[in-house]
């Protein structure tokens, strides 16, 4: 995080002395004005940072992410995460797993499986941190709609293409057992284009269906619809 915001403070330092005259407004500046004027995220910006539509949501980001980060350093640990704002979402759900494993004597790391639970809380309803594991927040459901009531997952409202799911605890427990067959496993994916190198992890879902029902309309959480 610190290299993103050395690299936008250098390069916006280095425009305003080329526009003010003084010091030669180089190509490679050049091309950084071009896309700031465009609204699209400069070059060098994007090859250290993360994808977004435009530079605007990009910056809505870099903010959000820098506060949370910086929340965490000096204030400690958050009740709830934000899971989008992390370089590596894969590798905090693993550092998750490996402090659980940690806590608990004769527990190893290859029978430990991440567990979760829907919860009916907004971030702000979060007022103190788990025991063990962690909450998240940020994720939005395509395909499908959750109830509220029960946490399971029904049909889609019309006309509604994404929706902002509650909090969900995410825990992890020590079992050789298989997961129930009769939970829906929701992928997760960084962004809306599903690829493997933008897929996460996935999420345990109640369901009155089939779980192949949801897996035939697609369904899906992700961190960022933009």
């Amino acid at each position: 995080m610190r290299r993103v915001i050395a690299e936008v403070y250098s390069t916006l330092t280095d425009l305003k002395l080329a526009i003010d005259g003084t010091i030669i407004m180089s190509q490679a500046l050049k091309k950084s004005l071009d896309s700031m004027y465009d609204a699209r995220i400069p070059e060098k910006w994007q090859k250290i940072s993360w994808e977004s539509a435009t530079l605007g949501f990009w910056y809505t980001e870099l903010l959000e992410r820098d506060a949370q980060f910086r929340h965490w350093c000096h204030t400690g640990r958050p009740n709830v995460f934000w899971m989008t704002g992390f370089f590596n979402c894969q590798g905090f759900l693993t550092a998750m797993r490996q402090e659980v494993t940690r806590a608990h004597k004769g527990w190893a790391l290859d029978s430990v499986v991440l567990q979760n639970l829907i919860t009916r809380y907004n971030k702000e309803d979060i007022r103190e941190q788990v025991q063990e594991g962690v909450y998240v927040h940020g994720l939005f459901l395509e395909g499908a709609s959750l109830d509220r009531k029960s946490g399971k997952l029904v049909e889609s409202k019309p006309k509604v293409l994404y929706e902002q799911m509650p909090v969900i605890y995410i825990y992890a427990i020590n079992t050789t057992a298989g997961k129930d067959p009769k939970l829906y496993e929701c992928p997760i994916y960084r962004k809306p284009q599903r690829t493997d190198l933008k897929y996460v992890g996935s999420i345990d879902f109640e369901t009155d269906h089939n779980p192949r029902h949801w897996t035939l309309r697609g369904v899906a959480l992700l961190c960022d619809i933009k």
